[in-house]
């Protein structure tokens, strides 16, 4: 998203301070290590996650230090003096406060959450990205060769602090996959940003941007997908939740050519936890898909897997 000078003058007069400073790093063109440069040079040690975290609005700075740093910030930038601080002085008399749910990290999770937060941490993105589901229902098809040819989703999400425009999709390829061949479709109310991949992995990190900004307490319903068909035999599809609540269906559809004999639901409470709440599905015989339907989502792993013979 693009940032102008009038943009900087208006979110200056109006705050939130995480969006002030994200934009004011944007129209002077400044990195988040080369303002962390600056800092030092001024004898301010400040960490650049940090600084993202900053501005993202995950954290705010209240330490006197942090304070210290923020008006070092307004010099490195060139804003008009306590122009920062009295934004931060003005959100906290006026911030609504929205329950975030609890949440899990990525590493329990998945199995390789080291190239999922490698890849966050490169579009520095915060652990916590400031939205949770409310309803999220997702559509997984597999092909005539057993591969999974690609999922889309209709997600509906809450933001629980102000100034969220954007979500990062994650998507985790069979065995096999080149996900430099992965193709991410901005379907509804949303649109591509940044990708990255991890070729070892098969991870794909996908930036969906949306045209307003949230405020604490709105949602947001968007639509998204994945196009792959680049990997081996699927024989299961996991979805992981890092927060609780909200609405989650997951359906499967196999090709005519590819149909497995047994489907079975399963759900686990981390990455190397063994797997429960097994159930056999069965497979709808004109439309050949199998679904499952949380209606109220827990931190952990969901997912459903079949056999081939």
């Amino acid at each position: 998203m693009s940032h102008t000078e009038a943009d900087l003058v208006q979110l200056l007069h109006t705050g939130p301070f995480h969006l002030a400073l994200r934009t004011a790093l944007a129209v002077r063109g400044l990195p988040l290590q080369r303002v962390q440069h600056h800092l030092a040079h001024r004898g301010i040690r400040v960490g650049v996650t940090s600084l993202s975290y900053w501005q993202q609005g995950a954290r705010r700075p209240q330490r006197p230090e942090s304070l210290k740093a923020v008006r070092a910030l307004e010099e490195v930038l060139q804003l008009p003096g306590n122009s920062l601080l009295r934004l931060l002085s003005g959100d906290a008399a006026g911030r609504v406060e929205v329950e975030r749910p609890a949440g899990r990290s990525y590493r329990s999770l998945v199995e390789v959450s080291g190239s999922v937060e490698e890849l966050l941490a490169e579009l520095e993105s915060p652990a916590d990205g400031g939205l949770h589901t409310v309803g999220h229902h997702e559509r997984v098809r597999i092909g005539a060769a057993r591969e999974l040819v690609g999922r889309e989703s209709q997600h509906v999400v809450r933001a629980h602090r102000d100034g969220v425009d954007r979500y990062l999709a994650i998507h985790h390829g069979d065995p096999g996959c080149d996900p430099s061949r992965v193709a991410v479709r901005a379907v509804e109310n949303c649109r591509t940003g940044r990708v990255r991949w991890h070729e070892e992995t098969g991870v794909v990190v996908a930036e969906l941007l949306f045209d307003a900004r949230l405020r604490a307490g709105d949602t947001h319903l968007f639509s998204y997908g994945f196009e792959d068909g680049t990997a081996g035999p699927s024989g299961e599809y996991v979805r992981g939740f890092s927060f609780a609540g909200g609405q989650y269906v997951l359906q499967v559809h196999f090709d005519e050519a590819a149909l497995p004999v047994r489907c079975r639901r399963f759900a686990q409470t981390s990455a190397g936890a063994p797997r429960g709440g097994r159930a056999e599905l069965t497979l709808s015989g004109r439309h050949r898909t199998v679904h499952v339907v949380e209606q109220g989502v827990r931190p952990g792993i969901l997912g459903i897997d079949w056999d081939w013979s």
